[in-house]
Parts: C-alpha cells; structure tokens; sequence
C-alpha cells in the first residue's frame, strides 16, 4: 500500500487530491445524513454545483442513495470510508508519525487522524468514532469500563457500534457541573446502553469538601462501591483538556486558578492540573479515579485532539500511565515539534 501511495504521488496528484475530496464528503454526509446538496455545500464551503459532480459519482458507485429526505451512506460506502481512511492515513505519513510519538512521549501506541478538531467539529466527531473502534479491539468478557465527561467523550459513546452485554460502565469522576449530556454519569449510561451492557452511577459532585466526601461515603454505600469499581476498572476512556479552560468550567475559585497557572499547569484530566513535566501542581476533592490508580487498570486510552490541547496531552502522558492515545493530525505535529525542544 505505501509504495502504490508513492506511485500517485509521483504520477497522479491529482487523482490524490479527488481522493482526498470525496473522502471528505462522504465523512460529512455519514455524519450529517440525511442531508441535502445545498445543506452539504454550506458545510463545505463550496459551491453546489461542485457538490453535485461529486456526490453523483459516490451514487453511481453505490456509496451513497439519495431520498426525498436527502442522502445517505449505504453499507457499501460505509467500507469504502473504511478502506480510503487507510489510505489518507498512509498518505499523510501518519504511521512513521504514530512511531515516533510513540517512542517520545514513552507510551504503548498512538493513533492520528486527519484535521484540526478546534477547526472543524467533524473531526472531533471522527476522533470518538475512532476511539471507539479502539475501546472495541480491547473489549472482552465480563470488563468493566471506567469512563470521564467532557464532548470529546460524548463523541466516544455516540461512535460505539459494537455491543458486549457482559460489560459494565461507569463514571470514572464525579460530575462537571456543566451540560448534562457531557458528564461522566450521562456518558457512562449511554455507552453501557449502545454496548446493550450494565452501568453503575457515581452520584458525586466534582469539587467539595473533604468533609462533605467523607459524609457521602459514610451515608451512601453505593458510592464507596462504585469507586472499588473504578479503581478496578479493565479499561480506562478519558479526555485530556487545557488546564485554564477545564478550571474555569469547574467554578474554581479565581485565586485558585491564576495559583494553578502560576504554578505553571498547563493540562487537566482526572481533575489533576499538570505542568509540561508532568507535575500535578492543584488536584481537584472527589471520589474517583486519580493519576496514581492507573497503574492498577488495564488499558488506559487516551482520547484528545486540536492544536491547542498539544501541551496538555504531552503534560498528562508525562503524568501519569497512559497506554493509547488517540488525536488528530494537528495535535500530533504540534507534539512532535514540542519532543524536538
């Protein structure tokens, strides 16, 4: 495959190019379907009519099917995204890239996709999709999967399409205080529900007292059971974010935040606050997992992109154990212009 990549390089730019472009509209059309022409071109950027001449080639190749209530990915478009993604992966140099990540950052393995996730809301929809296909490869029988909030994660539960009765999922953290839809809670119900598998609830806010968390403890002996569970957890999901932006989400106070900063922080997951080094310099007061659990669980995947989130990935990788990490390709470069240093 990689030699026919460089056969097209050299003798066929442009047939790289057409590729590239109808591999881009049929990913937008699987995740805006069903959608029109005019619809599509706006989201695009371009014009129908080049629209038109695209999306009619994908139909006579039985890629797409079009209904009065616009189009859609047939079955057989769906591999074809599949096998073209293997492809722009190779063609972008995305294997030599994952390589060396790899080695620098110190962990097991690292998968890259195409684009800019703070540019384009697609690609952080393709990121849950392909992390998803990734928690996939390690499921097995009877696990349990611990999961944290964020819309990367929700992109994640929203991108599995195996199931796994036997699986159970739980929140790894307690809640956000943000959009329902993106706390831990929510995401671990959703994804135990695409899995057709069990989920257990840690009804615990993210940021209180020691008191008030040892008064929960003592009251509700679901929680203690829940954060056994986590701490056993066979597989790990969680999102990685900037440390400013995630202690302003928290509602921490504004002492504390510019104390974080000051402190030089510069990357959040778990409610760990890390410097470029990896020193957590402020932890966040809930039950749950922290950086210091991961060792004892099985497979901690790693899921965020964008070229903003680079110093935050490498801070959290130097942090704590990580095994996978996913991200996009502008994250990707961006780390490994930060390894050079």
């Amino acid at each position: 495959m990689e030699k026919i990549v460089q056969l097209h390089r050299k003798f066929a730019p442009d047939l790289i190019h057409t590729i590239e472009e109808r591999y881009n509209i049929l990913r937008h059309i699987r995740y805006n379907e069903p959608i029109g022409r005019r619809a599509l071109a706006g989201l695009l950027g371009v014009g129908e009519r080049a629209v038109r001449v695209q999306v009619d080639f994908l139909k006579e190749a039985g890629m797409v099917e079009f209904s009065l209530m616009g189009m859609r990915v047939t079955s057989e478009g769906e591999a074809g995204l599949r096998d073209i993604g293997e492809y722009v992966h190779l063609l972008h140099g995305f294997s030599a890239l994952e390589t060396e990540l790899s080695r620098k950052l110190g962990i097991k393995r690292v998968i890259v996709i195409p684009g800019d996730s703070d540019e384009d809301s697609l690609v952080q929809r393709e990121l849950g999709r392909v992390a998803a296909g990734v928690l996939g490869e390690y499921l097995g029988d009877n696990m349990t999967i611990a999961v944290s909030g964020g819309s990367t994660m929700a992109m994640v539960a929203e991108g599995i399409y195996m199931t796994q009765p036997t699986t159970t999922v739980v929140a790894a953290r307690g809640g956000l205080g943000e959009k329902m839809e993106y706390q831990a809670n929510t995401i671990a119900a959703k994804m135990a529900t695409k899995l057709g598998g069990r989920y257990r609830l840690l009804h615990m806010p993210e940021r209180v007292s020691e008191e008030v968390v040892e008064a929960i403890l003592a009251s509700d002996p679901n929680v203690p059971a829940v954060a056994q569970m986590i701490k056993k957890a066979d597989i790990l999901v969680h999102s990685i974010g900037q440390a400013k932006k995630m202690a302003v989400r928290r509602g921490l106070d504004k002492r504390i935040v510019n104390e974080i900063l000051r402190r030089g922080a510069v990357g959040e997951t778990l409610g760990h606050y890390c410097t470029l080094a990896g020193e957590p310099v402020y932890i966040t007061n809930s039950v749950g997992l922290r950086l210091e659990d991961l060792a004892g669980v099985g497979t901690v995947i790693a899921v965020a992109g964008g070229r903003e989130k680079a110093e935050a990935i490498v801070a959290v990788i130097r942090a704590g154990q990580q095994d996978v990490l996913v991200t996009d390709e502008a994250a990707a470069r961006s780390i490994q212009k930060l390894c050079r240093c």
